[in-house]
């Protein structure tokens, strides 16, 4: 069922069993799950079916510390949410992911890769991916021209990853939600506060508006917070009229660790026979392969999690930091396709094979090699409330984009083990380029770019001195409030957050169904 909450008269109060706040992959996936259930599923949308320019404005803010995209642009604000620009990258967060590791301070969620194993697995269902297998041996088996890169598997493996369409939530499963007779979808429905009981230890309702000049308020069972890393915090922090430091900071941790995956086009590999690495540079990428250094030996260098990808130097791409620079996510999507690379390659690809049968032949000299790494959890990095509001009367963000010293060194060190591979087997050569020549320089390059990844403002943790939400995504110390997305990741790992955000929403969603069921 399909509601415009503009057309409500004004004051009209929403009941149900639970309220999602943001319909995005998290919000829908749980939505989902509570199809046909004896539920009342009130799903809340701040905009409509389509991009509008002056809801988007709602998402503006500023940026300070590691140059970063804009905010705006960064994160959409309709239904389907940011999967309106998602590039369709599925991978397993790796094992080590989850661990503590003793080298990276505040790692260690409370659940491990095997808790989530059975929601990767349905999670494909909803990102439309045929076979669940991310073993490599496999595909191999179906293909053997996909030949793994020779070097030592001690030091490196290849990571599989598959591809959605990609799915566009909003497009895909429209339908879907609004005949669905138990859930209750609001668009125009933006959350500007939440009232919870005298001592906020159970939340009572939560306040929309619209441009309408309209207010209502919802009330539910249990609600869930859905409305991306970024949001996610900066709504729990202006709602301060019981909470004078926003609901669920108790102990200032709202906002912070927050994460992005860095990425860096910093280096050249040059290989001594011409190469198609098909595995790596599939055209058709159902199936795709990374390159990763193993965890003993990010243990061993005591480094950070990073994964190795390539592209024809031919078909060279600038670090996207330098080119994402428009305030308007249609104006960067026209000079950036998804997934970008893919459409770049192809136009530069084009141009060379009429005259040079190597290129159209797939074989290639020389690579451009980009490494995605996860950020180490930094307290410093962090979403906070600016002095200006939004038209809606609520606080815009504030994102400071901060690292520390290790992630200048992993950076380092995840090429340097590359290039002692690629030497060692007679691969080839690596060549690092400027940004990278001074070891003692320990920042971040400034082209350093991120993948509109955004992680860990509300991460999870046992502890409340640790973590905003607990292995449950329940905020601690509210019984009713739930977070979902992935600002509940603990640390970024390597891979893309979607399919784990998904998996992780599903999980939720049935620790909502038992607890319901209990009560």
């Amino acid at each position: 069922m399909h509601i415009d909450a503009r057309t409500l008269e004004n004051e009209t109060i929403i009941e149900g069993d639970i309220c999602i706040v943001g319909a995005g992959a998290a919000g829908i996936s749980i939505a989902l799950e509570f199809m046909n259930s004896p539920y009342k599923v009130i799903l809340l949308e701040g905009g409509g079916f389509e991009y509008e320019e002056r809801i988007q404005e709602l998402y503006d803010g500023k940026t300070t510390g590691q140059p970063y995209y804009p905010i705006k642009s960064s994160e959409l604000h309709y239904f389907g949410g940011t999967t309106g620009h998602w590039g369709g990258m599925c991978a397993l967060f790796d094992p080590i992911a989850f661990q503590k590791r003793d080298w990276v301070d505040k790692s260690g969620w409370p659940i491990t890769q095997e808790t989530l194993l059975p929601y990767y697995e349905r999670a494909h269902v909803y990102l439309e991916i045929n076979v669940y297998e991310y073993n490599l041996e496999y595909w191999q088996k179906k293909d053997p021209s996909l030949v793994s890169i020779p070097f030592d598997k001690e030091w490196v493996w290849t990571k599989l990853w598959q591809f959605s369409k990609p799915t566009r939530f909003g497009t895909r499963y429209k339908e879907t939600i609004v005949n669905a007779k138990n859930i209750h979808l609001y668009t125009y429905a933006n959350m500007v506060d939440i009232t919870s009981n005298e001592n906020v230890s159970e939340i009572k309702t939560v306040t929309v508006k619209n441009y309408a000049g309209k207010t209502h308020r919802v009330s539910a069972r249990y609600f869930v917070i859905a409305c991306a890393g970024i949001q996610n915090a900066r709504v729990l922090l202006a709602a301060n009229k019981q909470a004078p430091k926003g609901i669920g900071n108790d102990n200032d941790l709202v906002g912070r660790y927050f994460m992005e995956h860095l990425e860096l086009k910093s280096a050249e590999l040059w290989v001594t026979q011409k190469s198609e690495l098909k595995l790596y540079m599939n055209e058709n990428p159902r199936v795709h392969g990374e390159l990763a250094v193993m965890p003993k030996k990010q243990e061993e260098y005591q480094i950070l999690n990073g994964i190795i990808s390539f592209t024809a130097l031919e078909s060279k791409t600038p670090n996207y930091i330098k080119t994402w620079t428009n305030s308007d996510p249609r104006e960067n999507l026209r000079s950036h396709p998804q997934p970008a690379y893919k459409a770049l390659y192809h136009q530069v690809k084009d141009y060379f094979k009429s005259f040079n049968s190597d290129i159209k032949n797939n074989l290639h000299q020389a690579f451009q090699v980009t490494l995605r790494m996860e950020q180490a959890p930094n307290p410093l990095s962090r979403v906070t409330l600016s002095d200006e509001k939004d038209e809606l009367g609520v606080p815009r963000a504030s994102l400071n984009w901060s690292f520390t010293s290790m992630e200048k060194r992993s950076i380092r060190k995840n090429y340097e083990i590359i290039g002692q591979q690629a030497g060692a087997s007679g691969f080839g050569r690596l060549k690092f380029l400027e940004e990278l020549w001074d070891e003692k320089d320990d920042h971040v390059p400034s082209t350093t770019s991120g993948g509109w990844h955004h992680m860990g403002t509300t991460r999870m943790s046992d502890d409340p001195k640790n973590g905003v939400v607990d292995a449950d995504c329940k905020v601690h110390g509210i019984n009713n409030l739930f977070i979902a997305g992935s600002s509940c990741f603990t640390t970024g790992g390597g891979a893309n957050p979607t399919f784990t955000l998904v998996a992780l929403s599903i999980r939720l969603a049935d620790h909502l169904k038992d607890i319901a069921i209990k009560k």
